[in-house]
C-alpha cells in the first residue's frame, strides 16, 4: 500500500491518511482479535466455574446428553477465547465459538421467538468470529510466531 491507497489499490480520498492507515491496519485487526477473545473468555469464566451448569438448558436446546454440551460449551467459551485472544489456533478456536454463537442465534431468533433483535449481539459477534476463521490470527499472533496455522 502507498501512502496514496488503500490496501486494495483504491485511490484515498485523503491521501495523507494513507500512511496512518498502513501503519494501524495489522494492530487493528489485532486489537480486534484480542478483544473478541477476550471477551470471550470473561463470558466463558462464569461458565467454566461451574461447567455443568448449563446442562438443563443445552437439554432443552436439544442437546444431549446436557452434562457434555454444557462442559463443551464452557470449554470452548473460556479456552476458545483464550486461544483467539494469543492467535494459537486461531481459526479452528473461532470457527467452535462462531458456532456456540450461532446457537445462540438460534435460540434468540426462533425458539424464544426474539427476531432479529434478540439475536443481533451473537449474530455480530458470530461475524467477528467468520472473520478470524477466514484470516486466521494476523502476524502477532502466536500462529505466527510458530511458524503454523491451522
Amino acid at each position: 500500500m502507498s501512502a496514496t491507497t488503500d490496501n486494495s489499490g483504491k485511490s484515498l480520498v485523503i491521501p495523507a491518511l494513507g500512511g496512518l492507515y498502513s501503519a494501524l491496519h495489522d494492530a487493528g485487526e489485532t486489537l480486534l482479535r484480542v478483544v473478541a477473545g477476550l471477551f470471550l473468555a470473561i463470558h466463558g469464566s462464569q461458565k467454566i466455574t461451574n461447567p455443568f451448569g448449563a446442562a438443563e438448558m443445552v437439554e432443552g436446546l436439544g442437546f444431549y446428553p446436557g452434562a457434555f454440551w454444557s462442559l463443551l460449551l464452557a470449554c470452548t467459551e473460556f479456552f476458545g477465547g483464550i486461544l483467539i485472544a494469543i492467535g494459537l489456533l486461531t481459526r479452528p478456536a473461532a470457527f467452535a465459538g462462531m458456532f456456540v454463537l450461532l446457537v445462540t442465534v438460534w435460540f434468540h431468533w426462533v425458539t424464544m421467538g426474539q427476531g432479529f433483535f434478540g439475536a443481533e449481539k451473537s449474530l455480530l459477534w458470530a461475524a467477528i468470529l467468520l472473520f478470524f476463521v477466514i484470516r486466521g490470527g494476523n502476524r502477532h499472533s502466536v500462529d505466527a510466531r510458530i511458524g503454523k496455522a491451522f
